[in-house]
Formats: structure tokens, sequence, C-alpha cells
């Protein structure tokens, strides 16, 4: 009798996760697991729980109760060093958070040469190779104040990818750009899917959602209320809150 083959161990895996600010319930008993260049996308409306969710996978927050498990490795025992975690997760945000008294091409070299001990040389190259594929090669010696916020974000993702994370999180990264940028951000985020970049974003942009992720799941008063396919939760949601959430969204971006 042939042996089945192991089933790898999701990337990601959070078990029953619980998180209160003061007596504040900001996420209950959320279970999520993402698989290897699997993309999720986190739907919800505003104070849904979705930030704080990539903030707890970060270790920018600690939860309360549960478990978050990267690579198997469980990242919420107290005895683990954050700073480690971290440096095996990209995270972009919605205010792009470069240094501004730093280039753009140091910008991105930071964390690959202070934290990785990557040589200079191979670090620029890299970073320049990055800043290629993102078209903005010629900008690697100016500031991020000389930058437009499409671009700034665009550096700012390539600056998370610059040392080959395992866990790609994105939160809200189109919020803060005029609505004619989004597009080309959003444009990179598909090439790293293309690319086989694992990836949780959190996003309020429904057609790219339904374009890029392979699961949806939609956050409503801090939990899970429905996920699957984009097609399923799109076009034939199930939860009457969830159908409530499309409705509004897809009928405001209709009025607009």
């Amino acid at each position: 009798m042939s042996e089945q083959p192991a089933t790898p161990k999701p990337v990601l895996r959070v078990t029953g996760v619980q998180k209160w600010f003061d007596d504040t319930a900001v996420l209950q008993g959320i279970d999520i697991e993402v698989a290897e260049h699997e993309v999720v996308a986190l739907i919800g409306a505003s104070g849904s729980g979705k930030s704080t969710l990539l903030k707890t996978i970060n270790l920018l927050e600690r939860v309360d109760d549960g478990q978050i498990f990267l690579q198997g490795d469980d990242i919420t025992d107290p005895r683990v060093n954050a700073d480690r975690v971290r440096a095996r997760i990209g995270v972009v945000f919605q205010h792009y958070n470069l240094f501004p008294h730093l280039s753009v091409l140091h910008n991105i070299t930071l964390a690959s040469r202070n934290v990785f001990g990557i040589g200079k040389a191979e670090a620029e190259s890299r970073a320049r190779e990055l800043l290629r594929r993102i078209g903005l090669e010629e900008k690697a010696g100016e500031y991020p104040d000389r930058l437009s916020g499409g671009q700034q974000q665009r550096v700012a993702i390539a600056r998370a990818i610059a040392t080959e994370p395992e866990l790609l999180l994105l939160d809200e990264i189109t919020s803060a750009l005029d609505p004619q940028l989004v597009g080309e951000v959003l444009d990179l985020v598909g090439e790293l899917k293309q690319a086989g970049s694992t990836m949780v974003m959190a996003t309020h942009e429904m057609s790219f959602a339904r374009r890029v992720a392979d699961r949806v799941i939609f956050l409503s008063q801090c939990r899970i209320v429905e996920a699957g396919p984009p097609e399923q939760i799109f076009d034939d949601p199930q939860q009457a809150e969830t159908q409530a959430f499309l409705s509004r969204v897809q009928g405001a971006s209709t009025d607009d």
C-alpha cells in the first residue's frame, strides 16, 4: 500500500485568537489557515478587526488567548523573540512608513544589511532589480518626499519583499492613495501573486479581492462571519451579514 504524501504545514495558522482592548473585544475566536503561495483577502467594515488581526500576526499586538503559528512555530509563545519573527514577515501599511531621511535605495536595503547581514553590494544589486521591476529604477537616489504616493507605496512593497519573507501582510495599502494611483499599486500586488508570494491582505477594494485572492474572509464585529473562494463570497454569499455588507459597499462604488 503506497504512502500518502504528507500534507504540508500551512505557512500561517491562527487558532482561537482572542484580543481585547480594556473591556472591548476586538478579535473573537479567529481561526485561519493560509497555505504556501495562497492569497487571502480580509474584508469588512472599519472596526471589524482586520488591521488588529494583521498586527497580532506580526506581534505588534499580543493576543489574549489562542495561538498563531508561522511555518509550524508557535509565535505567540511569550518566550519567542518578536524581532526574529518579524524578520520572517514582510509588512506594508497604508501610510508607507518609509524613512524620510533615507534614500529609496537605502530604505529598501536597510533590513537586508542590518538584520540579515547581507553585504552592501549584494543588497543594493537586489534592491535595484526590485526597483527595475516596479518601474522606479531611476528613483534609487531620491528621498521619499520627492515621490508620489503611489511611488512611495510601491517602494514600501519593494522594501517588504527585499528580504524574501515567508509571509507578506498588506494592511489597506491603497486607502491613503489618490484614486488615480491605486491601480499601479494593485498591479504590483497582482504580480507578486503570480510570482508565488504568500499573502494576507486587508482591503476595501472588492473588485481587486475578487481578482487576486484565492480565498476571501469576511469579518464583522470582530469575528469571522463567512469565508470561501471569491466567486462564492461575492456572487453567492450565504450569511445575511455578508449580503448586507456587500450590498452597501457595492452600492457605494456604483454611486461613485
